[in-house]
């Protein structure tokens, strides 16, 4: 959500921002904003000043009535009575508009940070660094065919039970699987200071509005009979742990870090043809999410230090990858500011997304209400969002299984994973 008062006052400046992120005729946009908001604030006064009168003449009802004079008395009261109606048309008016330029103003993106690059789509994206030599030589056997040759991946019994998108892990697949999941949370938890939560994955309406889900992903979501929303990612239940509060700055002085490792569930309709194979989209995944809750001056540097600590993991697994900072018509609607972790896949030959780590500013918490007070007073400010992915289970499932391949068609347990394998197994498959 955008503060009206900066669009108010500096409307080049979104008219900027919006067209440098893709918003079609941004300046006719900002001019609906603007020309709904001097709308609402019109109705707005003419409802106050016309209740101040109602008031006003009714005590005057009462004085007119204490001299007898009942003809003054009675003008007095039609006047009232007409006041009423100029009170009801200035409501309807503020609700109509104010609802109009809420719904306009919550379809539109964040504004990026002022060292996001300048670009379209994903070619205009930027290289930060990279990390590991990828494999070029040996088995390169994409990792669907590797997991059905060793009959531990199972796509058929999946559709057959759920449809496309979804998978059957077996045996030391299913525990390989378990094992990246339970590393990344110790990891997270024990080195990186973050404090493991298990959350709701169903939430309301508002949760994932606030989490800028709502509405305009409501077709990538999946939804209960009962109006709540499965979870596409567990950044929507932590975010919304800071919902509507007022938290004292003492809280987040040292920001508040959150982990979890979750069910996700996406219905993945804007991805018809892409990756229809495999685990790298699937509809129900696991994930292990990074959240951060934090004061405005702290987080540019709390976003570099989420970047570190997912790249940690791969590291660690010592997978090859590189960061890349995305541009301005590649990041995601909320974000202000967008590091993107790519992973090597030697089936592939390229780099393929294993997380996105953004910082979101103020965007969320306005949406959410999720402010903070400072220690030496002031009005309250709304405190920063940041997330990530500490990975995506999934996909670095796939990572491992081609990167650790071997000639027989085996997959060497990764060093990091040993300990949260049976004991002595070094391959899965053998």
């Amino acid at each position: 959500m955008h503060d009206i008062k900066a669009i108010r006052e500096n409307p080049e400046a979104f008219v900027a921002g919006w067209s440098s992120r893709g918003v079609d005729q941004a300046e006719a946009l900002v001019a609906d904003i603007v020309r709904l908001d001097r709308e609402l604030r019109t109705a707005q006064t003419a409802g106050q000043e016309a209740l101040a009168k109602r008031n006003a003449t009714s005590k005057l009802i009462g004085a007119a009535m204490g001299r007898k004079d009942m003809a003054e008395a009675d003008r007095l009261k039609a006047e009232v009575e007409a006041l009423k109606g100029d009170i009801a048309t200035a409501e309807a008016v503020e609700n109509t508009v104010g609802k109009e330029l809420h719904d306009l103003l919550a379809a539109q993106k964040n504004l990026a940070a002022d060292d996001v690059p300048d670009g379209e789509d994903e070619a205009g994206n930027v290289e930060v660094s990279r990390w590991g030599t990828p494999r070029e030589t040996g088995p390169s056997k994409d990792h669907a065919d590797l997991g059905e040759a060793m009959a531990l991946l199972d796509f058929e019994a999946a559709a057959r039970m759920s449809g496309a998108r979804f998978a059957v892990l077996k045996g030391g697949l299913a525990r390989l699987e378990r094992a990246i999941g339970q590393f990344m949370l110790d990891l997270q938890t024990t080195q990186h200071g973050y404090q493991e939560v298990s959350p709701p994955l169903l939430v309301n309406d508002a949760a994932a509005y606030g989490t800028d889900k709502l509405p305009k992903f409501a077709d990538d979501l999946f939804q209960t009979t009962d109006g709540r929303w499965l979870i596409p990612t567990a950044e929507v239940s932590l975010t919304a742990t800071v919902m509507g509060r007022l938290l004292p700055e003492a809280e987040v002085e040292t920001p508040i870090r959150m982990t979890a490792l979750t069910a996700c569930f996406r219905a993945e309709a804007g991805s018809a043809g892409r990756d229809t194979r495999g685990l790298i989209r699937q509809h129900q995944f696991y994930k292990v999410e990074l959240v951060s809750i934090t004061r405005p001056e702290d987080s540019e540097a709390e976003h570099d230090r989420m970047t570190i600590c997912a790249e940690a993991v791969l590291q660690k697994l010592e997978l090859p990858y590189r960061r890349l900072l995305l541009c301005k018509g590649d990041m995601g609607f909320g974000a202000r500011k967008t590091f993107d972790l790519e992973v090597w896949l030697p089936s592939q030959g390229m780099y393929r997304e294993i997380s996105s780590i953004s910082n979101c500013g103020d965007f969320q918490a306005r949406r959410m209400d999720a402010r903070f007070k400072r220690k030496e007073g002031g009005k309250p400010e709304f405190v920063h969002t940041l997330n990530g992915s500490g990975l995506a289970v999934g996909r670095t499932l796939v990572a491992v299984m081609e990167n650790y391949q071997d000639e027989n068609g085996r997959i060497a347990v990764p060093e990091a994973l040993k300990p949260y394998m049976p004991a002595g197994m070094t391959h899965v498959g053998a």
